[in-house]
């Protein structure tokens, strides 16, 4: 089993340490190779993706990313920012769908910023489609940019787009995910002023006759956004395009406590993935060890679930983190009174203890 571990920019490489530590205390045949992406590549090689990376990542049946991104790149030209490195790997490998679970455990019930009431038991699966839209449309305007920004100019466009391949295939995956679950789908759009949005409207309710056994809805984004934080349970899978399924995952992260929970799995037609926190790489408390590494520890079972057909171990680390929470054991971003504040570093060996105490019972 090939894992590329890409660690990253900021907190990237502390949560992926820990991400790794727990994988090894599995004691499965990995093979893993780390290499260098984003800003840390760009300093390197002058590119946020080299080629040996990208490379690397084409080869490994899966790869386990941390965060790219800091400030202080924020005035390079747009193609070699190190964002431009998630964005390349999504492309080159044709990793099309995104999961996010958006899941309050019992013990974090209090962490949410809502009340308790609204999100205790909450399990909402957001599939975001990842190669299409706004973000991947013609762009930008003026060719003319200085260090990145437009000086003078007189406007900047992206073009939203969308092709029935992209919008059938993303609403597959979402039906055969509902129909492991609650059997409920949510197809999010604008399709009362978007044009392409009631393209993805139409073609999603095509595909929902061949799941008569799925119920489908549409709601429009601003509805879903308000819904998402006045009755969260409502929803069981959320499917949506690339820019909205960003913006609502990260909202529905903080009905769980904290985005530092929330993990995901981007994934092509072979079920090769990559495998990352949703968080980004928070630059300021980089080095500081008090990241929460618990969403990368959790991308990395789902890593095992999806990509690597290990699902029993996945229930494994699974089962460790909602220990370690039962314990009390909190990283700053849960923190709360009659918890116990730990560091990255022991966060980690909690969960490795966790899974070693259970391998041994």
């Amino acid at each position: 089993m090939k894992i590329a571990v890409l660690p990253g920019d900021g907190i990237g490489p502390e949560i992926v340490a820990e991400a790794v530590k727990v994988l090894n205390v599995l004691d499965l045949p990995f093979e893993m190779e780390s290499a260098l992406v984003g800003g840390a590549a760009f300093d390197a090689h002058g590119h946020p993706l080299p080629d040996a990376t990208l490379q690397l990542a084409k080869d490994a049946d899966a790869v386990l990313f941390g965060a790219v991104g800091d400030w202080k790149y924020d005035t390079l030209d747009r193609p070699l920012r190190p964002e431009q490195a998630i964005l390349g790997l999504r492309k080159n490998l044709g990793l099309f769908a995104n999961f996010r679970p958006a899941i309050c455990y019992e013990q974090l019930v209090d962490a949410s910023s809502l009340k308790p009431e609204l999100v205790a038991g909450l399990d909402i699966l957001i599939i975001r489609e990842l190669t299409g839209d706004i973000y991947f449309g013609q762009p930008r305007g003026r060719r003319t940019a200085v260090d990145g920004h437009f000086p003078g100019a007189d406007e900047a466009f992206d073009t939203m787009r969308y092709s029935r391949p992209e919008i059938e295939r993303i609403a597959h995956v979402a039906f055969q995910a509902a129909r492991k679950r609650d059997k409920r789908v949510t197809s999010v759009d604008k399709a009362n002023v978007l044009e392409t949005f009631q393209f993805w409207k139409d073609i999603v309710t095509e595909v929902g006759k061949e799941y008569p056994d799925v119920a489908l809805d549409h709601m429009y984004v601003d509805n879903a956004a308000m819904q998402l934080v006045k009755a969260p349970k409502k929803f069981d899978v959320i499917v949506t395009g690339n820019m909205f399924g960003d913006i609502l995952s990260d909202a529905a992260a903080m009905l769980t406590g904290s985005i530092g929970m929330l993990p995901s799995a981007s994934l092509n037609a072979k079920n090769q993935g990559l495998y990352e926190p949703s968080h980004g790489s928070a630059p300021d408390i980089a080095g500081k060890g008090v990241a929460n590494p618990l969403a990368t520890i959790l991308s990395a079972a789902m890593m095992l679930r999806f990509s690597l057909q290990q699902a029993a171990a996945a229930d494994r680390i699974e089962s460790a983190v909602q220990s370690v929470l039962a314990q009390g054991l909190r990283t700053a971003d849960i923190y709360s009174a009659g918890t116990v504040k730990v560091g990255t570093r022991e966060m980690g060996d909690a969960v490795v203890a966790a899974i070693t105490k259970t391998t041994k019972g």
